[in-house]
């Protein structure tokens, strides 16, 4: 496949759909980059999917640092970007800053950042030293003590409100591309139109410009994880679990 660049993936808006998969390492961005999707995200969801923790807050900028380095060694192309883990950025712009300068030489192409209007100081600041941000609203999980889980937000008209406030906000601040996640269908659908940076959904229907989902789910490797806008394009988990008998068998007879 091509180099996939940032100019490319915003030139989809509302011509193209974009695809994004969320990996964490060399092996898995490999088959990614053969199967030409457009972006690889190194998430913070590393902390539940690697680590088994209950929320993404214990992760480290080191950890997410480290991943982003396995998964760029395993793929080149698509375009590569690295979450901002708790911790590393609400303390201060300078701090956000030299976190996301960590991620980019560890071989992100664009970082991503949980919130809105709060963190418009930092998009701005990084945007005009060439850091390319992608934004993430609605159901952001570095917020789940606050909203006390992972409920789909955007329920009330009041929610709905602020969900689309913040995606503008973002958009103001320079902000490349807006993850918009847990939010109904419709919102969704209007947040699109009303910006002019391609949207990346996530369980938010299919009106955005382009979907992301964790590669681990998609192959099905959870057969406990079976949220309604999930599909599964694989059964991993009974597969994997099934081949691994049998080299027990074999093994052992």
């Amino acid at each position: 496949m091509m180099k996939i660049t940032l100019p490319k993936l915003k030139s989809k808006k509302g011509t193209e759909k974009i695809t994004m998969v969320t990996c964490y390492d060399a092996t898995f961005a490999r088959l990614v980059e053969k199967a030409e999707i457009d972006s690889i995200l190194v998430g913070d969801s590393l902390g539940m999917v690697i680590k088994g923790e209950e929320n993404t807050l214990n992760v480290s900028l080191d950890e997410v640092a480290h991943h982003v380095s396995a998964v760029k060694r395993g793929a080149q192309n698509p375009f590569l970007i690295a979450d901002m883990p708790f911790g590393s950025y609400q303390s201060s712009v300078e701090k956000g800053i030299e976190s996301a300068v960590r991620l980019v030489k560890a071989g992100a192409e664009a970082v991503k950042i949980e919130g809105g209007s709060e963190v418009s100081p930092l998009i701005s600041a990084l945007v005009s030293f060439g850091i390319p941000v992608v934004a993430h609203v609605g159901l952001t999980p570095q917020y789940v003590n606050k909203f006390g889980g992972f409920a789909k937000r955007g329920k009330s008209e009041k929610e709905r409100q602020f969900i689309m406030d913040s995606a503008l906000a973002v958009e103001k601040a320079g902000a490349d591309m807006i993850v918009l996640e847990g939010i109904p269908e419709t919102l969704a659908a209007e947040i699109t139109k009303k910006v002019k940076i391609p949207t990346i959904g996530i369980g938010a229907g299919t009106e955005t410009d382009g979907q992301v989902l964790v590669i681990y789910d998609l192959l099905g490797m959870n057969a406990d994880f079976n949220p309604s806008f999930l599909k599964k394009y694989l059964n991993l988990d009974s597969l994997v679990t099934n081949a691994l008998k049998e080299y027990r068998k074999d093994v052992t007879k």
